[in-house]
């Protein structure tokens, strides 16, 4: 809720992709090529994962970082205003800003047509540049737009021990590969994940990346060894989201929480929206169960608003 007093106790950043999203529809049926469809809505607005989770947060009154950049055009100046407070060290890149297409359809599912843009361009030196990492110190980062930040992603490991080197927990939510989940892509993935403290994925990415066929049996070939806490979060849409913590030693804390019953107008970015609930709520030193909940019940307040709003329901 705007204006809302910032309770968070530790610091938070997102790091990913920032873009403009183009939403329109719902469209039903898909149209013939070459024709022509009216639809009910359309709108311009911050996108990319990284993008709804700060704005989520902005709207809540919470503070934070974002490491980002853009392209060259309008597109670019409009995000850079749009974050004002916090686009001061963004690289302007000589290439045009990335934005998405999407088309959203009447089940409330959506089609995304994207092109690559400003965002591959984003590096190391510009996370470096954009975060104030003293002041970040002891809080927790997400990393979003896994598959989209080319040349940041090569740098992962670099990256992931800058952070906790500062003693930044990192939070990990990669998105869907455009190439889909190859062997190749579930290795590297897996590669990222004992770095993470906090694994958030929606419920096809995690049953793709494990090759499980449900989720409890996703979180059991998750589950990581590790000295420290780690939480796996499956983003379940319309279901809510269920968490498994695993302790150090091997002990697990399962947690649930049901969605409440909402009339979706717009799901897109509704897992970023989660995240940033979630996270805000793990700053706050909240539970397990109580994370989950705060997750769930702002993204159903998002998917149901229209203009969105950021305060949440009760699940």
């Amino acid at each position: 809720m705007s204006g809302a007093v910032n309770m968070a106790t530790r610091p938070l950043a997102v790091i990913g992709n920032v873009n403009v999203d183009i939403i329109i529809g719902a469209a039903e049926p898909w149209p013939q090529p070459g024709t022509e469809i009216l639809v009910d809505h359309g709108e311009v607005r911050v996108g990319g994962a990284a993008g709804n989770a700060a704005l989520a947060w902005q709207a809540m009154g919470v503070d934070f970082q974002i490491a980002g950049n853009t392209g060259n055009d309008q597109f670019g100046t409009w995000l850079r205003q749009s974050f004002p407070d916090h686009s001061k060290n963004w690289p302007v890149e000589q290439t045009p800003t990335t934005f998405s297409v999407g088309v959203t359809h009447p089940d409330g599912e959506r089609t995304f047509f994207t092109i690559p843009g400003h965002m591959p361009h984003l590096d190391l030196g510009t996370v470096r540049r954009s975060l104030d990492i003293d002041q970040l110190r002891g809080g927790i980062a997400l990393i979003c737009g896994s598959f989209l930040t080319d040349h940041l992603t090569v740098d992962y490991p670099a990256l992931f021990a800058w952070l906790s080197a500062h003693e930044i927990e990192i939070a990990l939510d990669t998105g869907w590969p455009p190439a889909g989940w190859t062997e190749e892509t579930r290795a590297r993935v897996q590669s990222w994940l004992p770095a993470c403290t906090h694994v958030l994925l929606n419920e096809v990415e995690i049953m793709s990346l494990t090759g499980a066929d449900d989720i409890d049996a996703a979180m059991d070939l998750l589950s990581i060894s590790s000295l420290r806490s780690v939480t796996i979060v499956a983003k379940l849409g319309a279901a809510g989201a269920k968490g498994c913590r695993i302790l150090p030693g091997g002990a697990r804390q399962m947690a649930a929480v049901p969605a409440p019953s909402v009339s979706p107008v717009d799901t897109i970015g509704a897992g970023d929206v989660f995240n940033a609930g979630y996270l805000a709520a793990a700053a706050r030193g909240l539970d397990l169960q109580a994370a989950l909940a705060a997750g769930v019940g702002i993204a159903s307040r998002a998917i149901s608003t229209l203009p969105r709003r950021y305060d949440s329901v009760a699940a």
